[in-house]
């Protein structure tokens, strides 16, 4: 007589139509389903693009206006009080106010010629645009000759002048002779601004990649892109200030969100992941590549925006091609 207390067991009829556990399907993740839309990089640029309205640039004009002359106005009458008090302390202290003075003068007078370096470039750029649609030769020689002239003091640039200067008497087409400037001098200054859009392309994806913290992706974003722009306008010749390049890169970025070029899917990171592979990636990756291949976009921007001379025929630097190279060492289709 079997235990009452014991276990009951029960036997069953074997089924061979059962399903297998093994055949089971594997459990969706919605989370690796979903994907990729470069959610930082398209955050920063919103951010740098946002243009403020007027009663907020009136707000802040009034702000600086009344809070300058209010510090002006204590430190006068502190120095001369001091003065009247203690000498000797009170003109060391005014002599001090002044060299600060003159260093805020120094920064303006900087940031001035860094918008007049900016105009110049875009005032060229205009110009080649202009001689090559209507065929003008004179045109043409004299922006060759104006572009001779911005790169007249760099040393990464005279072999370059020199071929120039040989040849370009033996053009008369309005297009040879921009084309010839444009490889000539602008060849080395594009392989560089290439790499400067290369690095900062593999740090976001780096940084989206591997720091897990809040908006951490996002600011890395925003400042590697605002160090690459602002590079390769230094690369070019317009160096710009502090003002200057936050106006640069919102004129980038302007541009990008107006033609809607903040979008990416897997047919820009197909060289380097392969149809179809970018939505199985782990989120965090594949946030982390669209948005290295998303500043290579704004990098390549970025050149044209700040190059003296439009990118000729064939010239112009191919985004899948910076972002083969820069984010190819980031994952190998063999370890996927």
């Amino acid at each position: 007589m079997p235990d009452p207390k014991g276990p009951i067991l029960i036997d069953l009829e074997p089924d061979d139509t059962a399903p297998s556990p093994s055949e089971a399907p594997p459990v969706p993740d919605l989370h690796l389903q979903e994907t990729p839309k470069g959610q930082a990089m398209a955050t920063a640029a919103a951010l740098a693009a946002r243009q403020p309205s007027r009663l907020a640039r009136w707000f802040w004009r009034l702000l600086l206006t009344l809070v300058s002359t209010l510090i002006t106005i204590a430190a006068w009458n502190y120095v001369t009080g001091l003065i009247a008090s203690v000498p000797l302390l009170g003109y060391t202290v005014a002599v001090l106010m002044i060299l600060f003075v003159i260093t805020l003068l120094m920064i303006a007078i900087k940031e001035i010629s860094a918008f007049a370096r900016l105009a110049r470039i875009d005032a060229l750029h205009h110009a080649a645009e202009s001689a090559r649609a209507n065929d003008d030769i004179k045109a043409a020689r004299a922006t060759v000759d104006k572009l001779k002239s911005l790169y007249a003091g760099r040393d990464d640039t005279r072999w370059g002048r020199e071929r120039l200067a040989e040849r370009e008497a033996e053009v008369f087409d309005a297009g040879a002779l921009l084309t010839l400037a444009e490889h000539e001098l602008l060849s080395p200054l594009d392989a560089a601004a290439r790499s400067e859009v290369e690095a900062a392309a593999r740090q976001v994806a780096t940084v989206t990649a591997l720091v897990p913290l809040a908006l951490a992706d996002v600011m890395a974003a925003l400042t590697s892109n605002l160090r690459m722009i602002r590079r390769i306008a230094e690369i070019y010749g317009g160096r710009s200030g502090t003002l200057g390049s936050i106006r640069l890169t919102r004129a980038v970025m302007s541009h990008l969100v107006a033609t809607g070029a903040v979008a990416v899917g897997d047919d820009m990171l197909e060289p380097i992941l392969g149809g179809g592979l970018l939505g199985k990636l782990s989120r965090r990756f594949g946030e982390g590549l669209v948005n290295g291949a998303l500043t290579a976009r704004v990098g390549v921007a970025a050149m044209e925006v700040c190059r003296p001379l439009p990118f000729s025929e064939g010239k112009r630097p191919s985004t899948r091609g910076i972002v083969r190279t820069a984010l190819s060492g980031l994952f190998s289709k063999e370890k996927s």
